[in-house]
């Protein structure tokens, strides 16, 4: 929002012309948390600048481009002699004149010089060339008998000023006004506020007017006709309108068209005027027909969808609702007759209805911030009387003002000192009530709780919190101390952030790399895993408004990401990746499904809308999931180095099995995206059942060819959730005996797994045993045709004594006896 400081400071209270500098009304801003943009100061000229009066117009055809030479009376004895190229004025008309020894903004001197043949004793001025705004399209020409030859220029100008520009947020739409930003000034000024119009009495609509209906479905609550009758159409708006409008960003057009924009910006109540001989009928706001034209303002024909809302005639749609208007009513050259609008529109439609079409105008920009229903008729009756004063004619005493019932503004009860309480400031007493009702609120205290209703032009003001920050922001936020909270004792992290942390924390120090992935699962992900139709991992949740279209459903699984994440690093030469990532997973087919409507957030939900709505979300268990391609060992002089494999995924799972300081067995399985002959399923123990955490080990070649990855990758992933953790980790236990090593090798079928036999010989060594690890597999001609031999180093020792050579042989036999019976195993 950009306006002149000259306009900011007429609504204030004060009896100054500028009571306050730039700087000060700058700092008054942002102490009420507004930003500001800019402030550039304008209009700063040196030296003589005057009103003139164009006596006579040579046109000097003998050169390329149009010139002019132009007899200007300054109020001196003889008039100036001046060339000019602009062709937008006549004889007798009053222009801005910079003479001879004049510096215009951008250091730009004006001095007498000889130019197409003729000598120049100054300069017809533009509004560019004063630095008022960017208009380029021809000398300033003022309002017949506004002025005399030569007048200073500076006064009538209103030279210098300020712009000031204000970055109002879409939740103030109020600020998009002086009317809201000369209220928000004057609270932080502590002066008075002198609401603009605030005189005009919008009268009591009668019969008579023009016919108005609204459909309700449209949104639309309010809409006012007045009709102004024999204006001229050729009438000039004055030029301190037309400065505030160029300093908005707004070209002057027409008076009538320049008076809709000026109040728009002193209120914040869009208007529109049509040509009210061009209206057939009366005006009627509707739901655009599916496929309706309409030819806006820009001259664009415009396809109409059915949520588009219209304002019609007989003939059918004549404008877009607090859009653009018609191009068929539009206010032109030959316009005697007004119809005036002034109309409350559904913010969200109007806000579509730009979006749909790729339009934007400053009427939209208000509506769709909510513009205040209470202002429409007095918005009205203000431009009715500008365009009278203005352009002449006569308003109609018979209006419409349609409006269709709404809900009344709620009152919030709001505690006077929950401002202190949020702050952790004493304020005065009568603060809280003070500040609210300088925004515009209506206050009732008693016993220390205020009934506050808010304003009609603030639809931000919704809750007590909504009130809190309105008096902390007017208080000064800057003023609330900035208190590093104190931190509980007896507090810290909960068993499932340390499981969590460690579980992290374990995998970094082995090596691998923390990652992010999108929690949303690329299109197609299964199919090119080959996954089977009733995979449960194909039973995702969509999302309504996916951040991407080709990415609705939310992961079932956390390998998509990170193997995406595998081929991006491959594709920008990063070959040797460990990378893992710890997230939660949603799994669709859970929960109860039932369908929970929002809920109030005006006040705390019950324990049975918190449990029902609990109880309609999907299962989101925590999951840990790791990918290892290239070496995992480096090369370099000492060697070729090692190629990740299978095994280094299993031992990633004893990592984090550990860290989580729980045992886990590793089981042959077959699961896709896996190897079916390289793949483990990882099972742990929960009150004497086996419950399956994950899987781990290299992915299928054909999932690696058509995913584009390394042969040989491999990957793991486990549920920490069902992992779980035990609280009370076992005590290790020393002994000071020596221990006893053994080693024994023993031949098995070869589709016996290596985790079974070890688990065999654990079981017949007894107690004794401390440790076992298996350091060797062997196949080959000695042992027969689908046989291997697995070779294991036994640790034994015993808490009490030291163990003898025969007691370790003992248990080693017995282990062995043991693994016979139970996997077919026979000594080497």
């Amino acid at each position: 929002m950009r306006v002149p400081q000259s306009w900011l400071t007429d609504v204030l209270d004060t009896t100054e012309a500028q009571p306050f500098t730039a700087e000060q009304i700058d700092a008054a801003f942002v102490r009420v948390g507004f930003e500001i943009e800019d402030v550039e100061p304008f209009g700063a000229i040196d030296g003589p600048l005057v009103i003139g009066r164009v006596q006579s117009i040579e046109e000097l055809t003998e050169f390329k481009k149009p010139i002019r030479f132009c007899h200007v009376a300054v109020g001196e004895d003889a008039p100036r002699e001046i060339v000019c190229g602009a062709r937008n004025f006549t004889e007798g008309d009053l222009v801005v004149v910079a003479l001879p020894g004049t510096t215009l903004p951008g250091g730009f001197q004006i001095a007498s010089r000889k130019t197409y043949g003729k000598t120049s004793d100054g300069m017809i001025c533009s509004v560019t060339e004063l630095g008022v705004g960017d208009d380029h399209t021809g000398i300033l020409v003022l309002p017949a008998g506004s002025a005399e030859p030569g007048d200073d220029a500076r006064a009538f100008l209103g030279l210098p000023d300020t712009a000031i520009e204000v970055n109002v947020t879409p939740d103030r739409g109020y600020a998009f006004s002086v009317r809201g930003l000369g209220r928000e000034l004057a609270g932080s000024l502590g002066v008075g506020f002198r609401e603009p119009g605030a005189d005009i009495d919008p009268g009591v609509a009668g019969d008579g007017g023009t016919a108005v209906e609204i459909d309700p479905a449209t949104g639309a609550t309010r809409y006012t006709a007045r009709v102004i009758t024999g204006v001229d159409p050729t009438a000039a708006s004055p030029w301190w309108m037309r400065k505030r409008l160029l300093i908005a960003g707004i070209r002057p057009i027409s008076a009538i068209v320049d008076v809709t924009n000026y109040v728009m910006i002193e209120s914040g109540q869009p208007l529109h005027a049509f040509d009210a001989d061009r209206v057939r009928g009366g005006i009627t706001v509707r739901n655009a027909h599916a496929g309706e034209k309409l030819t806006t303002l820009d001259g664009a024909e415009r396809v109409l969808d059915a949520q588009d809302v219209v304002i019609a005639d007989e003939s059918g749609a004549i404008a877009l609702a607090g859009v653009m208007g018609g191009a068929s009513t539009e206010v032109g050259d030959e316009t005697v007759n007004v119809l005036l609008e002034s109309a409350t529109f559904d913010p969200v439609r109007v806000f579509r209805t730009g979006k749909r079409h790729k339009l934007s105008s400053e009427a939209a920009k208000r509506f769709e911030r909510t513009v205040d229903p209470e202002i429409t008729a007095r918005a009205s009756a203000r431009a009715a009387e500008l365009i009278v004063q203005i352009a002449g004619g006569t308003l109609e005493s018979a209006w419409t003002d349609e409006r269709l019932p709404v809900e009344p503004t709620p009152v919030i009860a709001f505690a006077a000192d929950a401002p202190d309480r949020t702050a952790g400031i004493v304020y005065p007493e009568g603060t809280s009530a003070r500040r609210l009702r300088e925004v515009g609120c209506a206050v009732e205290e008693h016993d220390g709780l205020l009934a506050v209703t808010p304003p009609s032009w603030r639809p931000d003001l919704r809750q007590s919190a909504d009130l809190v920050e309105e008096v902390l922001r007017l208080e000064g936020l800057e003023d609330i101390p900035a208190v590093v909270p104190r931190a509980p004792g007896g507090h810290g992290l909960t068993p499932e952030q340390r499981r969590r942390r460690s579980i992290g924390r374990t995998l970094a120090l082995d090596g691998f790399t923390e990652v992010l992935p999108y929690p949303f699962m690329p299109a197609g992900v299964f199919d090119t895993w080959g996954l089977p139709s009733d995979d449960p991992r194909r039973a995702s949740v969509s999302v309504l408004n996916p951040l991407e279209s080709d990415r609705p459903e939310l992961n079932t699984t956390l390998l998509p990401g990170l193997l995406e994440m595998v081929g991006r690093n491959i594709a920008r030469g990063q070959r040797d990746l460990a990378l893992f990532t710890i997230g939660q997973i949603v799994l669709g087919g859970t929960g109860s499904g039932e369908t929970v409507e929002a809920l109030d957030v005006t006040h705390r939900p019950s324990d049975a809308d918190i449990a029902r709505l609990n109880a309609s979300l999907p299962d989101q268990p925590l999951h840990v999931a790791a990918v290892l391609t290239g070496l995992a060992e480096p090369a370099g002089p000492w060697g070729p180095g090692r190629a990740a494999d299978a095994a280094d995924a299993f031992e990633a799972v004893r990592s984090i099995a550990r860290a989580a300081g729980v045992d886990v067995e590793l089981e042959a399985d077959d699961r896709l995206p896996w190897h079916p002959g390289r793949c483990a399923r990882v099972v742990t123990t929960h009150d004497g059942e086996p419950v399956t955490v994950g899987w781990a080990g290299e992915l299928h070649p054909a999932v690696c060819e058509r995913a584009n990855l390394p042969k040989r990758t491999c990957a793991l992933e486990l549920s920490i959730d069902a992992l779980g953790a035990s609280t009370k980790l076992p005590a290790p236990s020393l002994s000071v005996f020596p221990a006893v090593l053994q080693d024994v090798a023993v031949v098995v079928d070869a589709d016996v797994p290596s985790a079974r036999v070890a688990a065999a010989l654990g079981e017949g060594a007894g107690e004794l045993l401390e440790s076992l690890e298996l350091f060797d597999v062997y196949t080959g001609d000695q042992l027969g045709e689908g046989k291997k031999s697995l070779a294991f180093a036994l640790r034994f020792r015993a808490a009490d004594r030291t163990l003898t050579e025969d007691e370790a042989s003992a248990a080693k036999m017995a282990a062995v006896e043991h693994a016979a019976s139970a996997v077919g195993a026979r000594l080497r």
